[in-house]
């Protein structure tokens, strides 16, 4: 059965600009050009699970700019519905400034245009016509908090699988870290989480990764770059995957490609741990490409890294 996810999220454009290092405060660094991609984690991880082989449709916002008209054309190209996603007039569209140096690391800075605009009453409506359909949700939150509320919280109440990438994280987080989703930080976002639900200093990143999953009740999926992923989950205890070697030569949209396939694995049935894997492979294999979305594998890529399934 092909698995079928709805991404609620943010759409954006990316304006790249590629220098020998990143920029420190208050320093101007000069690239030699500006390239434009599709953006938006949401939207980038729903490219990523489409690529992965799912059926998805998408729930968010856009401005009825050139910039939107080009966002969406983007987002239908790869076989996403994006019957969800509002088209909405004097606002602009979701802007995100990138700069990637030669590393592959990189500095981003995002106007929200259209994202800051998305409404509770849409996703629900969305998350709702999806029902009898989803196999997983995936939410991300670069869009307002009340949106983010809506989605985890109609999610569950329709009993389907919920995967909340929290990037960034806001207080309002820690109500629906309790209705259960799996939680996909990385380090910083990990440590943001726990300020959240537990007082005192920050510890290791399986300690942080534990409180949080003694209060979901679900896996925390941690991502660590280069180093790979941390499971916690609150009956297996702690499970740590390396990352597969990489030619890394921009590490934009990895994340977002973890989670995009992750989602479309769990969404055609597989365990947390085998999803897991599934997604460092195809995050390992798209940093090899510049552009957050260009190095996004195929599900036959993901398969030759990790076997079918």
């Amino acid at each position: 059965m092909t698995p079928r996810v709805l991404v609620v999220g943010a759409v954006n454009v990316d304006l790249v600009v590629h220098t020998d290092r990143l920029p420190g405060p208050g320093e101007t660094v000069v690239g030699p050009g500006v390239a434009r991609h599709g953006g938006g984690k949401g939207a980038n991880a729903a490219v990523a699970a489409a690529r992965a082989g799912a059926e998805v449709r998408y729930c968010g916002a856009v401005g009825a700019d050139d910039t939107g008209t080009g966002a969406l054309a983007d987002l239908r190209a790869e076989g996403i519905d994006v019957t969800d996603v509002a088209v909405l007039e004097d606002v602009a569209t979701g802007t995100a400034l990138i700069v990637v140096d030669g590393r592959g690391e990189n500095q981003i800075a995002v106007g929200a245009g259209a994202n800051a605009a998305v409404e509770p009453a849409a996703v629900r409506a969305a998350v709702a016509r999806s029902a009898e359909w989803a196999g997983c949700v995936l939410v991300s939150t670069e869009i307002p908090p009340e949106a983010v509320a809506a989605a985890v919280e109609t999610t569950v109440a329709h009993g389907l699988a919920c995967v909340l990438n929290p990037a960034p994280v806001a207080a309002g987080l820690v109500d629906l870290l309790r209705l259960g989703p799996v939680v996909t930080p990385n380090r910083s976002e990990l440590r943001d989480l726990y300020a959240l639900v537990e007082e005192g200093t920050a510890g290791s990143v399986a300690e942080m990764a534990t409180a949080v999953a003694a209060l979901t009740g679900a896996s925390v999926v941690v991502t660590l770059g280069g180093d790979g992923v941390l499971i916690v989950d609150p009956e297996r205890g702690v499970t740590s995957l390396p990352a597969p070697p990489a030619d890394v030569r921009d590490t934009t949209g990895a994340g977002d490609t973890f989670n995009g396939v992750l989602a479309a694995a769990l969404a055609g049935g597989a365990a947390v741990p085998e999803a897991v894997a599934r997604g460092v492979a195809a995050a390992s294999l798209s940093v090899g490409t510049v552009g957050a979305r260009a190095g996004m594998p195929r599900a036959a890529a993901i398969d030759g890294a990790t076997g079918p399934g």
